[in-house]
C-alpha cells in the first residue's frame, strides 16, 4: 500500500494521479482520491483495479481542488472488495474528513472489538476505519491534533496515516518508523508520500522525512510538528523489506538509495557465497540491482537472462498463492539464446513460499541452463510478518520449514545462499538498527497473540 498527500498545489487531483501512478508497484488491487475543493466540499473517486484502470481525465478534473490523498490498496483475500478501498471518506457533525494509510496495526482486533462492545458499525477491514472511530468527535472546539495524539497512542504496530480535513492535513507515522513517510514541497504547496520516487515524478523537491512517533500538520500557516508519544520512545526500525523489495531503485529511504542499497547488497553476497558459472542473471525487477552488483564484484558477465512482461503485476504481492503461481510463467520469459549452456548465478531479493524460486529454476534449465545457482539478497525469512508484508503464518515460508540444503533441493537449484544480516544492515550506509523480524524473528511490538495462537 501506499499513500499520497498534497496541500496548496494547482491541479491537486492530477498531481496524485501521477503519483499514485509512480507508485503502482505497491498496490494493485485498488486506487482513490478525495480532494478538497475551493469551497470546502470533499469529493472522492475510488474502485478496484490499476491507477489507470480507475481514473481517467474526467474523473480527475471532477475531482479537482485545493488539496487531497489518495491510496494504493494492496490486501489480503480477507480484505479484497470495494469498502477496503481507500481512501476512507467520513461525514460528522464535528467535520468531515478523509483517512488513508500504509501498514499494520497489531492490536486492532483488540480495538476492533472493544469499539464494537459500545456500539460502533465497521464496514471494511481497513486500520484507517479504526482510526476513523478511535478519533473522539464529541468536543468539537477542541483541535483536532489533540483527539488524533489520543487516537495513536492506543495503536501498536506498523503505520502510516494521511488524515484530511477541509482545512489541513495530518501525516502520522508509527513510533518505530516502520515504513518510509516523506515531505516535499512544490512552490509554496506540500506534498507527502511513501515514496520519494513520487516526488522526481510530479516534480517535488524533498524536504525531510517525517519522524517516528512525529505528527506533521500541514495548512495555511505552514507545517507544524507534533508528537504522540514521548521522543525517548520512538526508535528507527525500517523494515527491511522496504530496501530489499518494496520500494522502487529510484527511491531513497531514511537517507539511502534504494538501487545504492541493492547494488551494495549484491556485491556483499558475492564476497559471502561465490559461485562457479559463467553469467549473472537478476530476477526483474526487484533484483537487477543486486545482480548488477554481484556481477561487478564477481567480474562475471550481468546478462539479460530473464524478461517481464511490464503488464503482469507482481507475484508477491497477489491476494492467493494460486494466482501467484499461474502469474510466474505468465510474468518472467528467458531468454534462451543468452542461458542455454550457461553456468547461471540467478540472484533474486528473497524466497518466500519458493513457488516463484522453484519456477524460474526450472524455466532456466528448460531454457538449456546447465547450472543455475540462487543467490538471495537478503537472509532466509523464517517468520511470519505482522506489520504489512503477505506471510502471516510459518506454513507459508519456505524457510521456516527446510533448512538451506533441503531448499536448495526443493526449487531444483546446484546451490543456495543467502545475504547474512551483518550485510544486511551494512548495505544501508552501516545502519545499526533495521526491522529484521521476518529473518530473525525478534518483533519490535507485542503481537497480542502468541505465534502458536496466530499460527492456528
Amino acid at each position: 500500500m501506499s499513500v499520497l498527500g498534497v496541500y496548496g498545489v494547482e491541479h491537486t487531483s492530477s498531481i496524485i494521479y501521477y503519483g499514485l501512478h509512480t507508485m503502482q508497484h505497491r498496490g494493485q488491487e485498488g486506487c482513490g482520491m478525495v480532494c478538497v475543493d475551493h469551497e470546502g466540499n470533499m469529493k472522492r473517486h475510488r474502485g478496484l483495479g490499476l491507477v489507470s484502470e480507475v481514473f481517467n481525465e474526467q474523473k480527475i478534473a471532477a475531482l479537482d481542488g485545493k488539496m487531497g490523498i489518495g491510496h494504493v490498496l494492496y490486501t489480503g483475500a480477507a480484505s479484497r472488495g470495494v469498502d477496503n478501498v481507500q481512501p476512507l471518506y467520513f461525514r460528522h457533525g464535528s467535520g468531515d474528513f478523509a483517512l488513508a494509510h500504509n501498514g499494520n496495526v497489531v492490536n486492532a482486533e483488540i480495538l476492533t472489538a472493544a469499539l464494537e462492545n459500545r456500539g460502533s458499525l465497521f464496514h471494511s477491514h481497513s486500520d484507517a476505519e479504526l482510526l476513523a472511530h478511535l478519533i473522539k468527535k464529541d468536543n468539537p472546539d477542541e483541535p483536532r491534533i489533540f483527539s488524533i495524539i489520543e487516537a495513536l497512542r492506543q495503536m501498536e504496530g506498523a503505520f502510516v496515516f494521511l488524515i484530511m480535513t477541509k482545512n489541513r492535513l495530518y501525516a502520522c507515522r508509527d513510533k518505530y518508523g516502520f515504513h518510509p513517510l516523506s515531505i516535499g514541497k512544490i512552490g509554496d504547496g506540500y506534498v507527502v508520500s511513501s515514496e520519494t520516487c513520487a516526488f522526481d515524478t510530479i516534480g517535488a523537491q524533498f524536504v525531510r522525512d517525517v519522524a517516528p512517533g512525529e505528527i506533521v500538520t500541514i495548512d495555511k500557516k505552514g507545517i507544524r510538528s507534533s508528537f504522540y508519544t514521548e521522543p525517548s520512545e520512538c526508535k528507527c526500525k525500517m523494515c527491511a523489506m522496504e530496501y530489499i523489495y518494496f520500494a522502487r531503485p529510484d527511491s531513497d529511504i531514511d537517507g539511502c538509495n534504494v538501487h545504492a542499497y541493492r547494488k551494495e547488497s549484491g556485491r556483499r553476497l558475492f564476497k559471502e557465497a561465490p559461485a562457479d558459472a559463467d553469467i549473472v542473471v537478476g530476477v526483474p525487477d526487484s533484483s537487477l540491482s543486486a545482480a548488477q552488483g554481484y556481477s561487478e564484484a564477481s567480474g562475471l558477465p550481468y546478462e539479460m537472462g530473464l524478461i517481464k512482461n511490464k503488464y503482469v503485476g507482481r507475484t508477491f504481492i497477489q491476494p492467493s498463492q494460486a494466482l501467484r503461481e499461474k502469474g510466474v510463467r505468465m510474468k518472467l520469459s528467458p531468454v534462451r539464446s543468452i542461458v542455454s549452456g550457461k553456468r547461471v548465478v540467478l540472484v533474486d531479493d528473497s524466497i518466500v513460499r519458493g513457488t516463484t524460486s522453484r519456477r524460474i529454476v526450472n524455466m532456466l534449465r528448460e531454457s538449456g541452463a546447465t547450472e543455475v545457482h540462487v543467490r538471495i539478497a537478503s537472509p532466509t525469512m523464517t517468520h511470519p510478518c505482522f506489520y504489512g508484508v503477505d506471510t502471516s503464518t510459518l506454513e507459508e515460508l519456505m524457510l521456516a520449514r527446510m533448512n538451506v540444503e533441503e531448499a536448495c533441493k526443493a526449487i531444483g537449484a546446484d546451490s543456495l545462499a543467502f545475504l547474512s544480516y551483518e550485510s544486511t544492515l551494512k548495505s544501508a550506509l552501516n545502519r545499526t538498527d533495521m526491522c529484521l523480524a521476518c529473518f530473525d524473528g525478534n518483533y519490535p511490538t507485542e503481537l497480542y497473540k502468541s505465534i502458536e495462537e496466530i499460527n492456528k
